[in-house]
């Protein structure tokens, strides 16, 4: 089992190029099911949850070749069996997305319930409401293993989603594009992964209309063709390395940010006292920042939650807490959607930090809060938390382990390379 250590209060400085959205690759890889023909993708993070995801397309019978520099190609010419390998699907959550290029191109597939992060409740409802609507017989088996059947994917007419849930959108892209007839899918998930997988399937030749709205068009097609695709970055791991800057009072540019995704991290930022300037398509996080939280109007104390497209990302919370701890003031964050979420925040008031857990969704956070290391060492519950928890340890008085670093391998490239390169003081152990 490996650990990380980490010896705290070194500011960062330097520059530093995050890599390719994970969000985007987990579903762009299994999209290749759906044509016999080479695919080419540019950009993808060789992280643990893609590299299960691979795995998963070579037991289907995906040729999967490594190309070198994130590149990968996938030539899945033929589909040799329709039931997914129980214990690699079981490792990450996006596996559920292979139900709908398998009904696409097999008409039927037998899989698991997903894995991935422990942060509550993820059900799967709307997927399989999606799914039902394009013309798919959905049963549970025993197991926890789910039985698709499609005797030829329909367009569903006009589907509303109960939800706008970004799996569920890109499962039903997925399925749709292939299907006889028109999909109009309203209350679509439009974060920039669900734009990145549109614009790719349209590149092989599908028909899709009203990217980056909440409502998509999707008229089926009988085939797609080959093609080669670039992912754009992952804005989760810029608004990391944002956090990591600021906590720990250092300035370093990022590069390839892509500013246009960053807007409601921003404005969310920025209330906890977080800045930065942009420059062509980096951004430049200044050195010694005030970190004082903005109070809401009348002076009352402000609150955080995540939002759907284009609102604050879930996944952020986590990093925000820790910035919290190091600004001045107090704020409310709830992540209403998560019940989970804040369930690491014991580790940060061992640290030190002044946190009231007021429910599974809410905390109350009093800053600023001087850490200090935990060298007993500290899990990595999540991806997200397990990032926080290196946020913490970068900027605490000492030298803090932190166990579990599986997961944070999950969703992170090299995240101790590239903070080395900024002169943090991280090494990972055995």
């Amino acid at each position: 089992m490996e650990r990380f250590v980490i010896e705290g209060g070194q500011p960062l400085s330097g520059t530093v190029k995050v890599s390719g959205n994970k969000n985007a690759a987990l579903k762009l890889l299994p999209a290749c099911l759906l044509t016999d023909e080479p695919v080419v993708l540019h950009n993808i993070p060789r992280i643990q949850d893609v590299m299960f995801t691979l795995d998963l397309l070579a037991d289907l019978g995906a040729e999967v070749t490594d190309l070198g520099d994130g590149s990968w190609r996938i030539h899945a010419a033929e589909v040799r069996k329709t039931e997914l390998d129980s214990h690699l699907a079981s490792k990450i959550r996006a596996s559920f997305v292979f139900s709908g290029p398998m009904l696409a191109r097999m008409g039927q597939v037998t899989l698991p319930l997903p894995g991935g992060d422990v942060i509550g409740g993820r059900p799967l409802d709307t997927h399989i409401r999606a799914l039902e609507a394009l013309g798919t017989a959905v049963e549970m088996k025993t197991r926890g293993l789910f039985h698709m059947n499609a005797d030829g994917l329909k367009g569903a007419g006009y589907l509303l989603l109960p939800e706008a849930s970004v799996t569920a959108t890109e499962n039903s892209i997925m399925a749709a594009v292939l299907a006889r007839g028109e999909t109009v899918i309203d209350n679509a998930a439009c974060e920039p992964h669900v734009r990145d997988l549109c614009h790719f399937l349209n590149s092989l030749g599908a028909c899709i209309t009203g990217i980056g709205s909440n409502r998509l068009t999707i008229e089926g097609v009988d085939r797609l063709h080959g093609g080669e695709f670039r992912l754009g970055s992952d804005f989760m791991e810029v608004g990391s390395f944002v956090g990591a800057a600021a906590v720990t009072g250092g300035e370093i540019r990022i590069q390839d940010a892509q500013p246009q995704n960053l807007g409601m991290i921003r404005i969310v930022y920025e209330k906890l006292g977080v800045h930065w300037h942009e420059d062509g398509q980096d951004i430049v996080v200044p050195a010694n920042q005030s970190l004082q939280i903005k109070p809401a109007l009348g002076g009352r104390i402000p609150e955080i939650k995540p939002m759907p497209w284009p609102g604050f990302p879930p996944d952020l919370m986590s990093i925000a807490v820790v910035i919290a701890t190091q600004s001045e003031g107090s704020v409310l964050l709830h992540d209403w959607m998560y019940e989970s979420r804040f369930f690491f925040v014991d580790n940060l008031t061992f640290m030190g930090a002044r946190i009231v857990l007021c429910d599974p969704h809410r905390v109350m956070i009093l800053g600023r809060n001087r850490l200090n290391a935990s060298p007993h060492g500290v899990p990595s519950p999540d991806i997200r938390a397990g990032m926080a928890m290196i946020l913490a340890a970068l900027c605490a008085t000492g030298t803090s382990t932190i166990n579990n670093i599986q997961q944070i391998d999950r969703g992170y490239e090299q995240i101790e390379v590239k903070l080395q390169g900024l002169g943090a003081h991280i090494e990972r152990v055995s």
